[in-house]
């Protein structure tokens, strides 16, 4: 008795050593990474204001920039934020799916387009953060893909507004202009972003900051005006409406994230202290997240309680289909002839 119980202690004692070599084991497959640096030591069109460490070399293999997913680095929190919250997006794509027919139903299409373009942006932010280190070039190329997420997810953002959440005296205002009017905004605003990102080194900072706020401002005027009309005839009629709550919410969330965006807060209070974690532009992620999601629900909501008017309302469905098309692939072309303006510029020879 005494011989098996040794024996089941000593297996046991191999096996939490074996365990205990699994840290050991992942960090040998990891090929050994160069450590961040100063500010200083990179580019200038790299450099954040009052960040002043955390930054990763340049010119380093594509691999490097894939494994520092799993290193600290003043990029980590943006790249994390928006990665965790595209995966939340998707799992709520596949909840939706299960009660929804998104195929052969209509009515469901700008909430699936809200769902994908949603992702997409998630996505396509989390990847600009976690490459744009490589080069300059990469810089540039990665943030006009960016932006161009940005611009389909703000179409998507006006869709469901005005599809969904809209009151009656409201929609009568607006069809005949909204959502062309929707989708020449949201392609401004993909312009103006482009525009200051390849000419960051010429724009004095406030100016780059009215290139990419006064374009996506109008836009969201614009976009959430049936939201505002919509809490405000609640508010008149003493409403008992259960999503009235989650569209405060996004607007509320939408304006501090601007705010974060905006100004350089507080590392502009704290300089060099801010360099991993509490940038304002991870607050600004932070905020667009949970607005993302609050706006998610209360999509839902409407979808689910207010049939009667958008299925009398919204009987045509390509015009929704063709003002998708035309911004995201307009937005597309712009994202490509930027991107090769900035390779013109940095003199860069055609692959």
């Amino acid at each position: 008795m005494t011989t098996v119980v040794m024996e089941q202690i000593g297996r046991l004692f191999i096996n939490i050593q074996q365990i205990r070599q699994i840290p050991s084991l992942v960090e040998q497959s990891i090929p050994s990474l160069p450590c961040t640096v100063k500010d200083w030591e990179v580019p200038q069109i790299f450099r954040e204001p009052y960040i002043h460490s955390g930054y990763r070399p340049v010119r380093q293999s594509w691999r490097y920039y894939f494994f520092t997913l799993f290193l600290r680095h003043n990029e980590s929190v943006n790249v994390w934020s928006h990665l965790f919250a595209a995966l939340i997006v998707l799992l709520k794509l596949q909840e939706f799916s299960q009660t929804m027919d998104f195929w052969s139903d209509r009515h469901t299409w700008p909430l699936l387009i809200l769902l994908v373009s949603a992702i997409n942006y998630l996505t396509c932010s989390s990847l600009a953060h976690l490459l744009q280190a490589r080069s300059e070039f990469a810089h540039y190329s990665f943030f006009f893909v960016d932006y161009v997420g940005v611009a389909v997810y703000q179409y998507a953002s006006a869709l469901v507004h005005y599809y969904y959440s809209i009151e009656e005296e409201w929609y009568h205002i607006i069809k005949a202009f909204y959502l062309p009017m929707a989708t020449l905004l949201a392609w401004l605003s993909c312009i103006g972003c482009c525009y200051a990102k390849s000419n960051a080194k010429v724009l004095h900072p406030w100016s780059r900051k009215l290139y990419q706020i006064v374009p996506a401002g109008l836009a969201y005027a614009l976009d959430i005006s049936p939201v505002v009309h919509r809490i405000y005839s609640c508010y008149s009629s003493s409403c008992t409406d259960s999503s009235i709550w989650y569209h405060e919410c996004q607007i509320i969330f939408f304006l501090l994230s601007a705010y974060f965006f905006s100004c350089p807060h507080p590392e502009k209070w704290f300089a060099g202290k801010c360099d991993i974690f509490l940038q304002g532009h991870q607050i600004f992620h932070a905020f667009m997240v949970l607005c993302t999601f609050v706006q998610l629900e209360a999509v839902h909501l409407d979808y689910k309680q207010r049939q009667h008017f958008y299925q009398t309302w919204h009987r045509d469905s390509w015009p929704v289909l063709v003002c998708f098309v035309v911004i995201v692939s307009s937005s597309i072309v712009t994202m490509v002839y930027m991107r090769h303006l900035v390779k013109v510029k940095l003199g860069l020879k055609e692959k």
